[in-house]
């Protein structure tokens, strides 16, 4: 079968190999020069089934709905005349109960926990490395109150097949002694010795060519979708800046742009970009900097060890398409990160990035045929698209196929 896969960041990139490995003849259109060039560039870094936990909950409801007016949280939001936006805020308002979080967050747990080993098997079998390190991660609290809080979701996951330990301040200096130089700052955490890291934008362009040189997948760079010639029920061709193009099967895996080409052929399809700010800095002194990757809880800040790199990561905003940033947009993840690990880095040397994370409203990716008899799903993956990039592979390849998934696909797949 000819399957047209629609956008090369991670998760488009594994689906490609995937669909190849299966046995199909892919084609891959991608408006960069190169895989991995928009949302999947510079994310945090985090293989972490650990951060499954569904973001549309009560307590980010009550940050959202403050993010309205305090631009210095979290979450900002920004003004905008874009009505979709509303639209989705109204969706997103109503996954925010806990019985919601709940359903959501086993959804993408099992998904996730799937993934990570995909991940890990997919790099085995074709020897790639991306800076990945597999040592854990940590989530840690800087108060009693927030770690007796906090911890009721990692509870929660554990619950549900997550392997944690949570941990007081000694042991968590133990696990991670990058964290000293702060220790009396820290109350405790959680510790997920599955979780992992890696530098998604290595493993789409090692995975990118392997995938062209090994499986035959034709990567269309360079090339913007246009549109969809529709024949009946089904997609004919994608139309692109360079003409159009024919298959049997279309995947959409277009990041935030998902969205915005279903939405044109009568897909609801309630992806919303949500802006991310990552700040990159080789470590002077490796000795001062973090042995896994770890997430402050109270300062809403994610890093991970990339070989004799920091990456730090914060920051939910709604802004719809801007992906401009400022130097001082990221004076709050130099401060915090400056205080977890001083005299690791200097901040000259920071490389500072902006990218767009495809949201849905109940945090959870969607799969499978929508509207179109050969129009497939493959977006919506939030902040969690590396993690769940290898799994989402998998999972829409069997679907494509018409064979029963490897995971339950129950809350996975498009009922548009």
């Amino acid at each position: 079968m000819k399957v047209l896969v629609l956008g090369a960041g991670v998760v488009g990139t594994a689906a490609a190999y995937f669909l190849a490995s299966d046995g199909h003849e892919v084609t891959v259109i991608e408006r960069h020069e190169a895989a991995a060039r928009g949302t999947s560039q510079s994310n945090a870094g985090l293989v972490s089934p650990g951060d499954a936990t569904a973001w549309a909950s009560p307590s980010a409801l009550k940050t959202f709905l403050r993010g309205l007016w305090n631009h210095e949280l979290g979450i900002k939001v920004r003004p905008t005349l874009d009505p979709y936006f509303y639209a989705w805020s109204l969706r997103f308002l109503r996954e925010c109960t806990v019985a919601r979080m709940r359903a959501n967050t086993r959804v993408k747990l099992r998904l996730a926990l799937y993934s990570r080993d995909c991940i890990n098997a997919v790099s085995e079998q074709i020897g790639i490395h991306y800076d990945e390190r597999k040592r854990g991660i940590v989530y840690f609290f800087r108060s009693q109150k927030s770690l007796d809080s906090g911890t009721d979701n990692y509870r929660f996951l554990a619950e549900h097949g997550l392997p944690i330990e949570i941990v007081g301040r000694e042991r968590l200096i133990e696990l991670e002694p990058g964290l000293a130089a702060v220790k009396e700052k820290i109350a405790g955490g959680v510790y997920s010795p599955i979780d992992q890291t890696g530098d998604s934008k290595q493993f789409a362009d090692k995975l990118a060519a392997y995938a062209a040189e090994k499986l035959g997948v034709n990567f269309l760079f360079g090339t913007t979708v246009t549109g969809l010639d529709i024949d009946g029920d089904r997609v004919r061709a994608v139309m692109t800046s360079a003409g159009p193009v024919a298959a049997d099967a279309v995947v959409i895996s277009m990041g935030p742009e998902s969205g915005l080409l279903g939405r044109r052929y009568g897909i609801d399809l309630p992806v919303y970009p949500v802006k991310g700010y990552t700040m990159t800095v080789p470590l002077d002194d490796e000795t001062k900097g973090p042995t896994m990757g770890g997430a402050d809880e109270d300062q809403l800040l994610a890093y991970s060890r990339l070989g004799n790199r920091l990456r730090m990561s914060s920051t939910a905003e709604f802004t719809g398409f801007d992906r401009t940033f400022k130097s001082r947009d990221f004076n709050s993840i130099l401060k915090t990160s400056k205080d977890l690990f001083p005299g690791a880095f200097d901040e000259k040397k920071a490389l500072l990035w902006a990218g767009l994370r495809p949201m849905m409203p109940n945090s959870v990716p969607v799969f499978g045929r929508a509207k179109y008899s050969n129009l497939y799903l493959d977006t919506g993956h939030g902040h969690l698209g590396w993690t769940l990039a290898c799994g989402s592979g998998k999972l829409i390849t069997d679907l494509v196929a018409g064979r029963k998934p490897e995971i339950d696909p129950q809350g996975l797949v498009y009922k548009g």
